[in-house]
């Protein structure tokens, strides 16, 4: 698999950066990676040249080589996604599948009410935990950070602050099951990990803080408004990323198709890596969605 780095400067004079994996003439799939992770977190990258697929990452405003951005929304980083998209690809209004894993389904249900993602594919997407449907769910524990951020956001951003790379890969292991844990912790993945990771939480971790305050509190995006299909993966055995296996989240979405992978866990990403990939390229019926 090749892979090239690549930097966006924005008309702001922020630097965004970025990782293209795959061959160059390959399928464009944007991929928007999961909390504390830059540009180094992929997936399927054994399938890439195979399937002629081209996926590009980016780091977040204030992760990896990208420049902060005070006051970045999902809506601004939606924008900078596109934005380095359309100067990867060379075109002035990109329309790409985009695929968005756990925490980073916000920002991939941004662009698509942004109405520049061709399809999307949300793969054990994260909750909207503030909101009031999906917190009556939640056991009293998992309010804490919810209730926190509403009240006494400042107190919840020290908080988040002071999170580091290894609090982050031990909480992912803790929340884990035995087949999940021996995928995280196979030689190739750690070591990707790690250096994404690294990228997530460069600097003070200023870019980990912002994504974390926009996931946990109310998303001010329209769901209703996304027209476009949108599948939502989630495997069976996943206790970590929602407690319906994103039901609630699939029925506020109008097209939105709801599949819970039997042999899977938490880790459906990388597990079923072809089958992620079949839903980002082909329509939804086609892909056996």
């Amino acid at each position: 698999m090749m892979s090239s780095f690549r930097s966006v400067d924005r008309p702001s004079g922020r630097l965004l950066t970025g990782l293209i994996s795959g061959p160059n003439d390959g399928t464009p799939v944007l991929f928007i990676a999961g909390a504390g992770t830059g540009r180094s977190m992929v997936f399927g990258e054994d399938l890439l040249d195979t399937r002629g697929i081209r996926l590009i990452t980016m780091d977040r405003p204030g992760m990896g080589g990208s420049d902060p951005y005070p006051s970045r929304t999902p809506a601004s980083t939606a924008a900078d996604y596109r934005a380095f998209v359309a100067a990867v690809l060379e075109v002035a209004n990109p329309v790409v599948p985009i695929v968005a894993n756990s925490q980073g389904a916000l920002f991939g249900l941004a662009a698509a009410v942004q109405g520049w993602a061709r399809r999307l594919v949300l793969v054990s997407p994260a909750d909207e935990v503030a909101h009031p449907a999906v917190r009556e769910l939640l056991p009293e524990s998992a309010r804490a950070l919810p209730e926190l951020m509403q009240s006494t956001p400042d107190a919840a951003r020290d908080l988040l602050g002071s999170f580091t790379p290894d609090a982050m890969q031990k909480m992912v292991l803790d929340g884990s099951d035995a087949h999940d844990r021996a995928v995280y912790t196979a030689p190739d993945f750690d070591a990707r990990y790690r250096v994404a990771l690294a990228e997530g939480f460069a600097g003070i971790g200023v870019g980990y803080v912002a994504d974390t305050m926009m996931a946990t509190t109310r998303w001010p995006i329209d769901l209703a408004t996304i027209s476009i299909p949108v599948a939502v993966l989630f495997g069976a055995r996943d206790r970590t990323h929602s407690l319906d296996h994103g039901a609630l989240l699939a029925a506020r979405i109008p097209r939105a198709r709801r599949t819970v992978i039997g042999d899977a866990g938490g880790a459906l990403l990388w597990t079923h890596s072809g089958l992620v990939l079949d839903a980002a390229l082909n329509p939804l019926e086609a892909a056996g969605i």
